[in-house]
């Protein structure tokens, strides 16, 4: 790993850790002044509604202008979103904390990966160094919940004071402050000019590219197969009888599988097509998906969150790789963003059609309906063989 890549990924830790870390603290103090859980849910949803209307402009403008001139403006927005919920933790404010740090770590995710993959040629370099980036972001889910509870807890000493809540929000606003001195003095990527209107800027002339189309429809199957494994593994154990903390565990345990193929990818990068490894993912989570309602115990359960974790775990990678392989220079920030668009609308509308779906017929056939779509999508996987020239394995 290079010196310039390692800022990078330290750079995408601290913006995503402030988003994640806000989001922790926000809702625990919200919950400890009284408001509902849909009150709650509302103000979480924030962090994404910010990344889905935000996503697009954000990668057009990381087209237009590269790493720097995104990040500097995100410093001052990400460190104003967790700094006002410093001296006003209510929750008016803390919906605009939510709003303003999730819209800094969309812009600063686009950025870094449109600029990492600029950075380097060739598709093994390219599965490597998302490898690498994709290993940040899964720190970054826990260094900022971590770092947040921790000062919660033992920041303050007066029961009821907001004293710990104020200084795992300090600490938030401190990220992205920190992140600007690791990539000030970074050397950017050539521009490539970018029109500045008329028909090439149009999102639909990407989605009209079969290729470009179909990897955004297997993302979109594979993003659907994390929602509905997160969703309704709790649920299923519930109506199985396991316990809370072993819920935690089976789900634990897919967390540490999809971490632990994504410190091994970059070491076996070489040996893989990107095609492939989404292919095999999608009917290695579509056979899951058909057994988990036929396993009663925690071990049998833990067994199926490890492999769909190790399935999952390398999805995001591959994507990247060959998102940056298909479309235009020009438009890579776009396409970026468009991707993690596609993401967040997925992660707050699949939870709602499965919980409705799941009084309707129950969870096993929820579970039965993802593993046969998701068995029928593999055939979209099939087809992006054709979309990049096969690399030859080292191996």
């Amino acid at each position: 790993m290079t010196r310039d890549l390692a800022r990078l990924i330290a750079t995408l830790v601290l913006f995503h850790g402030c988003m994640t870390g806000t989001r922790l603290a926000a809702s625990l103090i919200a919950l400890r002044d009284g408001y509902s859980a849909a009150a709650v849910g509302i103000l979480l949803a924030l962090f994404a509604l910010a990344q889905i209307f935000l996503a697009l402009p954000a990668g057009r403008f990381a087209d237009r202008h590269g790493l720097k001139r995104p990040i500097r403006y995100c410093v001052l927005v990400g460190a104003v979103g967790a700094g006002c919920a410093v001296f006003f933790p209510v929750f008016t404010v803390l919906c605009f904390s939510a709003l303003m740090t999730g819209a800094a770590a969309v812009t600063v995710v686009i950025a870094v990966q449109r600029h990492a993959g600029r950075s380097i040629t060739g598709a093994v370099q390219l599965k490597q160094v998302f490898g690498w980036l994709s290993i940040g972001t899964a720190v970054s889910s826990f260094i900022g919940p971590f770092a947040a509870g921790l000062l919660i807890d033992h920041a303050g000493d007066v029961a009821g004071s907001t004293t710990g809540y104020r200084a795992a929000f300090l600490l938030m606003a401190i990220f992205p402050l920190a992140s600007w001195l690791l990539v000030r003095n970074m050397v950017e990527a050539p521009l490539t000019d970018v029109p500045k209107a008329g028909k090439a800027l149009r999102t639909m002339d990407l989605l009209r590219d079969q290729h470009f189309r179909n990897l955004m429809l297997v993302n979109w199957f594979l993003q659907s197969c994390w929602d509905v494994h997160m969703f309704m593994v709790p649920v299923l154990g519930f109506e199985r009888g396991i316990s809370a903390s072993v819920i935690g565990i089976i789900l634990g345990t897919f967390a540490m599988a999809a971490a632990a193929i994504r410190v091994a990818l970059p070491i076996i990068a070489a040996c893989l097509q990107e095609w492939a490894v989404l292919l095999v993912a999608m009917i290695a989570s579509a056979l899951v998906f058909a057994v988990y309602p036929l396993v009663h115990s925690a071990v049998s359960m833990g067994l199926c969150s490890v492999v769909l974790g190790l399935s999952l775990g390398m999805v995001q990678p591959m994507v990247m790789s060959m998102l940056h392989q298909i479309t235009p220079e020009a438009r890579h920030g776009e396409a970026i963003g468009l991707r993690l668009m596609v993401i967040n609308v997925s992660s707050v509308a699949m939870p709602m059609f499965f919980g409705t779906a799941g009084t309707i017929i129950g969870i096993s056939g929820v579970f039965w309906i993802a593993s046969v779509i998701v068995g029928t999508g593999s055939r979209v996987a099939w087809a992006l063989r054709k979309s990049t020239q096969n690399v030859g394995s080292s191996c």
